[in-house]
């Protein structure tokens, strides 16, 4: 059975790495579970309850990342509040579109509403490329986050 479990840990780091690139999977909650499986199959004698609640607040900080990336981007470029809320609003529908609807979710959703508010089309493009500007930086942050996490983990557990 704990060699099952220890397999079920590996899969789930192995898996959530490759979540952080593609939308679809659960990045970082899948990589915090198969640490935090390690953590206990060990007993939390390498690995301690701190260390575990580090890596679930960075899981936590990535996940943020993830849903506020596209909408600050948007903001940033000085787009409007509907435009802000349709790149969040489209990040959260996207899901349902898949990986295409994840990554244009955003776009789509920014585009929209700065339309819908100014009707300029030339600033909608710009909050459209801001969300998908967003997108990539979060996959970047999300990654660091991710690395951060293992290193971490390992840190502990050899040390």
């Amino acid at each position: 059975m704990e060699l099952l479990l220890l397999i079920v840990a590996v899969v789930a780091i192995v898996a959530g790495i490759a979540g952080v690139i593609l939308p679809l999977l659960p990045g970082t909650p899948l990589v915090f579970a198969g640490l935090w499986l390690l953590a206990w199959l060990d007993g939390y004698v390498r690995v301690g309850g701190v260390t575990v609640g580090v890596l679930g607040t960075l899981a936590a900080l990535a996940w943020l990342v993830d849903y506020l990336a596209s909408a600050l981007g948007v903001k940033r470029v000085g787009a409007s509040g509907l435009a802000v809320t349709g790149a969040l609003v489209g990040a959260v529908l996207g899901i349902l579109g898949g990986f295409i609807g994840v990554v244009v979710g955003p776009i789509i959703g920014a585009t929209a509403g700065e339309l819908i508010a100014r009707r300029s089309h030339g600033q909608a493009a710009r909050a459209g490329l801001a969300a998908g500007l967003g997108f990539v930086i979060a996959i970047v942050a999300k990654l660091g986050l991710t690395f951060a996490m293992l290193g971490i983990f390992a840190l502990a557990w050899l040390v």
